[in-house]
């Protein structure tokens, strides 16, 4: 009787593995990465597309006010860090650093007694940097504002 439940027990353990890789494998799960893995951007009406074989279609739709844009990462161009501008634009930068920490004149800093007298001259000079991103900003879009 002993002996006779330990074989049915072997012949169970046995078959196990090999029905539960047909039933992995019917379902598609194979453990394998899809070979092809395709990104498709939808506009309008359009439907997604059915995968074909071992691929892997992963659908995204356009908002239609920003379909003919260039994309945002792309639009908004800020001024490169001074590290990667030319020698005599870092130059700039420097000397406008020195000047301000030793609080010569029309330099707005709290160090030294001339600081005060460039304030205006900074708020004036921060207005038109920013003027001239925004009207590079609405030059890069077609139409402009």
């Amino acid at each position: 009787m002993l002996g006779r439940t330990v074989v049915l027990l072997l012949a169970g353990a046995l078959a196990l593995p090999s029905m539960a890789s047909a039933q992995t494998e019917s379902a598609g799960e194979t453990g394998r990465a899809p070979q092809r893995v395709r990104s498709v951007t939808l506009e309008g009406n359009e439907t997604c597309p059915k995968a074909q074989g071992d691929e892997v279609v992963v659908c995204s739709r356009l908002n239609p006010d920003e379909q003919f844009r260039i994309p945002k990462p792309l639009r908004d161009s800020a001024e490169p860090a001074a590290k990667n501008q030319a020698w005599a634009n870092r130059a700039a930068v420097a000397d406008q650093a020195s000047r301000v920490a030793a609080g010569i004149p029309d330099t707005c800093s709290t160090v030294g007694s001339g600081g005060q007298t460039g304030c205006a001259l900074a708020i004036n000079r921060a207005w038109a940097a920013e003027r001239r991103a925004a009207e590079k900003n609405d030059s890069m879009i077609p139409g402009g504002r």
